[in-house]
């Protein structure tokens, strides 16, 4: 096939040897079967901000901290060059993502680097070899749904004990293969202490994939697994491999909503502290 203009440097540099076809068309990228040398690979190619249609891209960056203080500082004044700056980082905040969650335990697919806009990773395939089916496209038995379900909602634990949350999770953002549920499309992915919509965006992504399994198995349907995963969370005793139960009681106790929310912000506070801590150490 004919290779695509933005593909063109990859293939040039020799990092891309064939544009095999195209995998999809979504609202923030085209993605391409490549060939990199003996390995058929995944080639994500981000569009361009006034071509995406990705909305509302603000909400999800609150909280993303930027290591260069120049590059901050341009990103803010919207600036031509901060325009820019604020694509890459944009486009790296997946890449990042990956790698953070792959060593976290959640299943992803494996990066191998994001350069000129082009992200270039697995390519997750079914059991018999073939391009693995979104989740939306797939049926199955209610005993395969409870069990794949508590497979995301372990993902989702795992990203959320890692910091992330997804942001955009639903069956067209997970991935079947011989093994079960793979996450993918993370740009957006939302910093869990730092942004004030975290609880609201881990609800809807629980949610969603919970709603698509109950088609399947009903039982589903009657689970709360947000609310127990974010009060696990905030109460500070979520783990990786904490084991879910789906059941949470609704207090009848009238809160001091005042206190609630001193300790979430002061939680909110030192989170950020540490994480400002961190970034200061890696620019010395």
């Amino acid at each position: 096939m004919q290779i695509p203009k933005r593909l063109q440097p990859l293939v040039e540099d020799g990092l891309v040897n064939e544009v095999i076809s195209q995998l999809m068309s979504g609202k923030e990228a085209d993605v391409y079967v490549v060939r990199c040398g003996t390995h058929v690979r995944c080639a994500k190619v981000y569009k361009e901000v006034h071509k995406r249609s990705f909305k509302q891209a603000a909400l999800y960056q609150e909280g993303r901290k930027v290591r260069n203080s120049r590059r901050a500082r341009a990103m803010e004044k919207g600036s031509k060059f901060g325009r820019g700056e604020q694509e890459e980082t944009w486009q790296t905040a997946e890449v990042d993502a990956l790698y953070r969650l792959a060593s976290a335990g959640v299943r992803v697919p494996e990066p191998y680097g994001c350069t000129d806009g082009v992200l270039l990773m697995e390519l997750v395939t079914d059991a018999e070899g073939d391009v693995a089916p979104r989740l939306n496209d797939v049926t199955m038995d209610a005993e395969t749904a409870i069990r794949d379900h508590a497979s995301v909602m372990r993902s989702v634990t795992r990203m959320l004990c890692a910091g992330l949350v997804h942001g955009d999770l639903s069956e067209f953002n997970v991935l079947v293969d011989g093994e079960g549920p793979v996450i993918i499309d993370l740009p957006q992915a939302v910093d869990a202490a730092g942004n004030n919509n975290a609880s609201k965006m881990l609800a809807r992504d629980v949610n969603n994939i919970t709603n698509y399994y109950a088609q399947f198995a009903p039982e589903l349907a009657k689970t709360k697994y947000a609310k127990e995963i974010w009060m696990l969370y905030e109460n500070g005793e979520l783990q990786p491999d904490s084991e879910l139960t789906g059941l949470f009681e609704e207090s009848t106790v009238a809160a001091d909503v005042g206190e609630v929310m001193e300790i979430i912000d002061s939680a909110r506070e030192e989170e950020l502290e540490r994480r400002e801590r961190l970034l200061d150490a890696d620019e010395d």
